[in-house]
């Protein structure tokens, strides 16, 4: 079996866990030590894909949110099991299962399932990026051809990030310089910047299992991926994606401010 199928068959792992739990609202929750959510749920989904990664490739390291990292071997399994765990607890369709493969620094593989809202994204180096709805056929995607910030679409998580980044206010006026803004947050900003749907997406602090998988979707697709300062690749401490169109213009906006922390 090659990566891609692996990693396919763990999001179906995954979504076989994960989506009977989030339709029945049958878990608890408790709070990290960062104040953040987790459910049984989201450690089962890494449980589950870990036990299998150590039948399947055995000699491959695992980083994951909830139980950390494993192994030493250049090729690395980027995992987290819910993104969007506040959106799971209370009932919002908007969570996915994140899974991707890097060498070294060097992606291999992403994939995105969101099985409540029927949709998964993949991508594979070199291979272009695609996306699947509801059993329709896959289909390939690309972002957006839109060259112009007053003509674009923003998608974000929050704004006080961005007041603890210490640039609040760029982040403002850059967002009334664009056509058009909305929050939907999470990974689901950046797979519809992967579609073409938005222009734009960003967000001032992630952790490197966040962004994983959203990377290599982003730049098959032929968007870019930094982090604020405009380093590429999910391992800057935050990210700013775009239809790359535009990109250089959005860091000089932000003052290319470096990341409160980076991994």
């Amino acid at each position: 079996m090659n990566d891609l199928d692996l990693a396919i068959e763990l999001a179906d792992l995954a979504d076989g866990i994960s989506l009977p739990h989030f339709t029945d609202q049958d878990f608890t929750v408790e709070t990290k030590p960062d104040l953040t959510p987790v459910t049984e749920c989201d450690r089962a989904v890494e449980k589950a894909i870990m036990d299998r990664l150590a039948q399947a490739r055995p000699d491959d390291s695992v980083l994951g949110e909830e139980f950390g990292s494993h192994g030493d071997s250049s090729r690395r399994w980027i995992i987290d099991p819910i993104d969007g765990t506040k959106n799971f607890v209370r009932g919002v369709p908007i969570w996915a299962s994140l899974i991707s493969l890097y060498d070294g620094e060097e992606y291999l593989l992403g994939v995105v399932s969101a099985p409540a809202l029927g949709r998964r994204w993949w991508a594979a180096a070199g291979q272009g990026a695609f996306a699947s709805a509801l059993g329709a056929p896959a289909k390939r995607i690309s972002v957006s051809e839109v060259d112009r910030l007053s003509d674009a679409s923003l998608s974000y998580a929050s704004l006080s990030g961005w007041k603890e980044l210490g640039v609040l206010d760029e982040f403002l006026e850059l967002a009334e310089s664009m056509w058009r803004t909305r929050g939907y947050g999470d990974f689901y900003s950046y797979m519809l910047l992967a579609e073409g749907a938005v222009d734009l997406a960003c967000e001032p602090e992630l952790a490197l299992y966040d962004m994983g998988a959203l990377a290599p979707i982003v730049v098959e697709a032929g968007g870019a991926f930094t982090n604020t300062v405009g380093l590429p690749g999910p391992f800057g401490g935050n990210a700013v994606a775009s239809n790359s169109r535009f990109h250089e213009s959005v860091l000089d906006r932000l003052g290319r401010v470096a990341p409160k922390e980076t991994e």
